[in-house]
């Protein structure tokens, strides 16, 4: 494959958002496979493609995500530009991939997942638990909304979304007392001086594949898969197949709150999920432990127990 390699005068243009976090991902790509291969960091291009996600005339501060439509939100236009062939690769937070391609695109490729747990945010120190009743909450996740109302029925949540920083002096300016981050968006961007503290999964289940990057490609590009399998991560890849079956078989475009996380213990696969009304109001939780290589049926297996219980109608919040 060495007369195949990408060079400098014929990098691999590899396709993210222009988020910091989207860049620093990016960047761990290009450094691993740059690690990989003995190659310059030249040889790769790193192509900022601006999605719906991020077209801030769209995107209206106070409104909520999932009434532009959450599916493919951040991933349209960076998939479009790969099948045309603009870039070669992508590279994804594996939260925001719909779980299923387009047609001619592949995602099989994982780097080592980073910390799954949500960060708790606010500037008067403290735990979750030691919010102040009645107090303001910023989030613009379902999923994360749901779960507080469930565990505190008191608090108010209001729509809030920006960077970290755009978050931070909403915090001080009063629009909220407390939000949420990913430690693993945290950690790669080494924000250390950020106030938080990291909520334990038995507290709060992350999202599906939370602190997970994924990195696609076309379907017929034979060097970009023998490239891309040199730095795919088989154990990151093993709890996701896990977790995103469970959210397939969910229905992952629908508007109900859902959590998972798997994880692993030798060749045993542990995987907990768990679904919610958007109010907070119903919620249904489980785990099942098996041999990790039946990890998608696994997921199946729970998503539909799940369901079950919360029985007819549960998906039809409104």
């Amino acid at each position: 494959m060495t007369q195949d390699l990408p060079s400098a005068s014929a990098p691999l243009k590899i396709g993210t958002r222009g988020s910091p976090l989207a860049l620093a991902q990016a960047h761990e790509t290009r450094a691993r496979l740059s690690a990989a291969f003995d190659l310059p960091e030249e040889a790769f291009e790193i192509v900022v493609i601006k999605t719906t996600g991020d077209d801030r005339t769209l995107i209206a501060a106070d409104r909520p995500l999932k009434e532009i439509g959450n599916k493919g939100l951040f991933t349209k236009e960076i998939e479009e530009a790969m099948l045309s062939g603009g870039i070669d690769i992508a590279v994804h937070s594996m939260k925001d991939m719909p779980t299923e391609q387009p047609a001619g695109l592949v995602l099989d490729c994982y780097l080592p997942r980073e910390d799954t747990r949500d960060a708790f945010i606010t500037l008067s120190g403290g735990g979750l638990h030691d919010l102040r009743q009645g107090a303001v909450v910023g989030t613009s996740s379902l999923r994360r909304k749901a779960q507080l109302l469930t565990r505190r029925p008191d608090l108010q949540v209001v729509e809030f979304r920006g960077n970290v920083q755009t978050r931070l002096k909403k915090l001080a300016d009063g629009v909220a007392e407390a939000t949420f981050l990913a430690m693993a968006g945290l950690n790669r961007m080494n924000m250390v001086d950020v106030p938080k503290t990291a909520i334990a999964p038995e507290d709060m289940l992350p999202a599906v594949a939370q602190g997970a990057i994924g990195i696609e490609r076309r379907a017929d590009d034979a060097r970009a898969a023998a490239m891309l399998a040199a730095i795919h991560d088989t154990d990151t890849g093993t709890r996701l197949a896990a977790e995103r079956s469970f959210l397939a078989a969910l229905d992952g475009s629908c508007e109900t709150p859902i959590a998972a996380l798997a994880d692993l213990d030798g060749t045993m696969l542990r995987l907990r999920g768990e679904i919610l009304s958007p109010d907070g109001s119903a919620s249904y939780a489980g785990e099942i432990t098996g041999a990790a290589k039946d990890g998608p049926q696994i997921g199946h297996e729970l998503a539909n127990r799940l369901l079950t219980e919360a029985g007819p109608g549960f998906f039809d919040w409104k």
